[in-house]
Order: C-alpha cells, then sequence, then structure tokens
C-alpha cells in the first residue's frame, strides 16, 4: 500500500477534488445538515471557504484522500474521502496541523458525535457552545480546545467541517 503524504494545497487546481472529498466525507457524517445548506455550503467552497485557510492536504500514491484548513490557530476544516474513513488519515491530519500550525482549537456540529468522540480522544475539551452554526444555520456548535494534558503520540496518529462544511 503507498504511503500517506501530506502536504501543502497546490491551489485552486485541485480544489475540484478537495470539494468531491468534502461531499463525500459530509454525505457519509452530516446527514443532520439540511440538503439546501450542503448546497449552498459546496456553492462556496471552491471560491470562498478553501481559498481562505491554509490547506493541508493528505494523498496516498498521489491522490488527495483528505485535506485540513487552518486559520490563526483554528482548525476550520478537516474531510476525509469516505472511503477512506478509519484508514488513520484524519489522525494524520490533525496531528500535522497541531504539530505544524500550532492549531488547538476547532469548532464540531453537536450532532456530529463520531467527530465530537474523535476530537475527544485526541485531547480537545469542550470549551463553549454555540446554539447555531457560524452562518446563523440551526447546527449547534461545541467550541473545543486542546488540553494541557495531550494525549501520547501514539494515540494522536491513529486514526472529519470545513468546520462542518
Amino acid at each position: 500500500m503507498p504511503e500517506l503524504t501530506i502536504r501543502p494545497s497546490i491551489g485552486a487546481d485541485e480544489y475540484p477534488a478537495l470539494v468531491a472529498i468534502w461531499r463525500s466525507a459530509v454525505d457519509a457524517t452530516h446527514g443532520f445538515v439540511h440538503e439546501s445548506h450542503r448546497d449552498e455550503i459546496e456553492a462556496h467552497l471552491a471560491s470562498e471557504y478553501l481559498p481562505s485557510v491554509a490547506l493541508s492536504v493528505a494523498e496516498i500514491g498521489g491522490l488527495p484522500v483528505g485535506f485540513a484548513g487552518t486559520l490563526d490557530g483554528n482548525l476550520e476544516m478537516l474531510f476525509v474521502d469516505a472511503a477512506r474513513r478509519g484508514d488513520g488519515i484524519g489522525s494524520a491530519l490533525l496531528a500535522h496541523v497541531v504539530r505544524h500550525q500550532d492549531v488547538s482549537r476547532v469548532d464540531v456540529n453537536e450532532q456530529n458525535a463520531a467527530a465530537v468522540a474523535f476530537y475527544g480522544r485526541r485531547g480537545f475539551v469542550v470549551a463553549g457552545r454555540s446554539e447555531v452554526d457560524e452562518a446563523g444555520r440551526p447546527y449547534p456548535l461545541l467550541h473545543l480546545r486542546l488540553s494541557q494534558a495531550q494525549p501520547s503520540a501514539s494515540t494522536a496518529s491513529t486514526a472529519a467541517t470545513p468546520r462542518r462544511r
């Protein structure tokens, strides 16, 4: 099996592949998001959301399989192709951005129990809550921060929204 690598995004030329990864991940994990909201977010992903963050792309055999976007110490998005969920890609991306981009905060949809658990296993704790997402949509957010006592490296490198996007 080819090795997983994480690299900076090459830019707009790979946005269609990242949007496809986003869509597969959201379809697999965000059943609570209304179809019209999902379509609205998708319509702005390549033109607004992806260009506004520092993107790290996970690839296997030269093909993107996941990505993370960060801004000012916040993990704004982390998505893994639905076909590759559970392969450790999300954990590798998270460990990468924590180590190399000083990520210490992430907002996660409260309804996305798997993502809440994922971040919790990797040392993030709830620091606050909002009733709606950043666009005022009815998706409560948990504001997580990396705790002082972080999990061991082996835990952090075992195997989800742009923030809920």
